[in-house]
């Protein structure tokens, strides 16, 4: 019978000082902050298998090494590619993890495919409105720094419509979590204009000193 504490303790140590390269948005905390999240969702799906969620949230992410684009799909090879993870998992259970890491991803094609694909994509969606910003600023920094103020504000729009706003591609799949509410709330803040100009701004100021 495998145990969590020690899968917990490998993720630890071995994958998680493995986000330290990426992005600040995606860097050692936000990695944390998935892994706590998709632990807490889990309380609502006794049937789930606390072992396989942790992993597939562990990893779920590890294949931003190979570039953005097509980061979810490098994480699920990662995954099966992984021969550690056979002390604990058999190929069946290996390949739900792997699947759960690719389905993470907003702007996927096709709906997670099991539950713990479901519950990694809800703990990737950390709704915090100025979280949100900050990332989406520090990405566009990053990979845009021709940009001045104002086209990183309008470059930041553009995405925050686009994915957060109604009729936005982004997708919520646990009812039972504060996601749905606090997406709300951050679609309120984007209608408000002025509100939203002031957080960019204060952001920007803060990044850029």
């Amino acid at each position: 019978m495998r145990n969590f504490n020690e899968i917990k303790e490998f993720i630890e140590r071995e994958i998680v000082p493995r986000y330290h390269d990426f992005d600040a948005g995606h860097g050692r905390d936000h990695v944390i902050t998935v892994i706590s999240q998709a632990l807490s969702l889990a309380q609502f799906y006794p049937e789930v298998d606390r072992c396989l969620l942790l992993v597939a949230a562990a990893y779920h992410d590890l294949g931003l090494a190979f570039g953005r684009e097509l980061h979810h799909v490098h994480s699920a090879r990662i995954v099966r590619e992984d021969e550690r993870l056979c002390q604990w998992f058999d190929e069946d259970e290996i390949n739900t993890i792997a699947d759960a890491a690719e389905d993470h991803r907003a702007s996927s094609d096709h709906d997670p495919r099991t539950i713990y694909g479901r519950i990694v994509a809800e703990a990737d969606r950390i709704i915090d409105g100025e979280t949100i910003v900050r990332r989406a600023l520090q990405y566009g920094m990053k990979h845009e720094p021709g940009l001045d103020r104002e086209g990183q504000y309008r470059r930041l729009m553009e995405h925050m419509r686009e994915k957060y706003d109604y009729g936005g591609y982004l997708k919520l799949w646990i009812p039972q979590g504060q996601n749905a509410q606090n997406l709300e709330k951050f679609r309120q803040l984007l209608a408000d204009q002025t509100e939203f100009r002031h957080l960019f701004d204060s952001i920007y100021d803060t990044l850029n000193n």
